[in-house]
């Protein structure tokens, strides 16, 4: 069962995909959108999903440190539904507080790259460690 994995911005969406047997998470991509315009990115997502045969979501949570809800909660809901919607396949929500401080410390101290060079890849680790602590919480 194949588990898709999303961190959801405003002008990004980090994509991760888990293993077949949902034991690891491993980033794919990152999907530009634009909020102002209502382009979120759904064609390619629909893409994804019928290459990985995808079964379920993980939406991060971008809650606040004392638990309250983010000014993104909403917008990250909202996009959960839509893709409820348009897909018809179950979709959960992870907390995913301090995911892109983790991203970026990883980024930083293990692969030692530029800051240029880590907004590139950041959402897309974001989306894999927001998956991985779906898979670990969860299976």
């Amino acid at each position: 069962m194949r588990i898709m994995g999303l961190d959801v911005g405003s002008k990004t969406v980090g994509v991760a995909i888990s293993d077949p047997l949902g034991f690891t998470a491993q980033g794919l991509e990152i999907i530009k959108i634009d909020e102002e315009k209502a382009e979120f990115g759904f064609t390619r997502l629909e893409e994804l999903v019928k290459q990985y045969q995808v079964e379920q979501f993980v939406i991060g949570l971008p809650k606040n440190m004392n638990n309250t809800n983010g000014p993104r909660v909403d917008a990250s809901i909202t996009y959960g539904n839509h893709i409820e919607h348009l897909f018809g396949l179950p979709v959960h929500y992870q907390d995913e507080r301090l995911t892109t401080v983790e991203a970026e410390r990883m980024l930083i101290e293990q692969a030692d790259i530029s800051r240029g060079k880590r907004k590139k890849v950041i959402d897309k680790l974001a989306a894999q460690l927001i998956l991985q602590n779906y898979l670990n919480r969860n299976f």
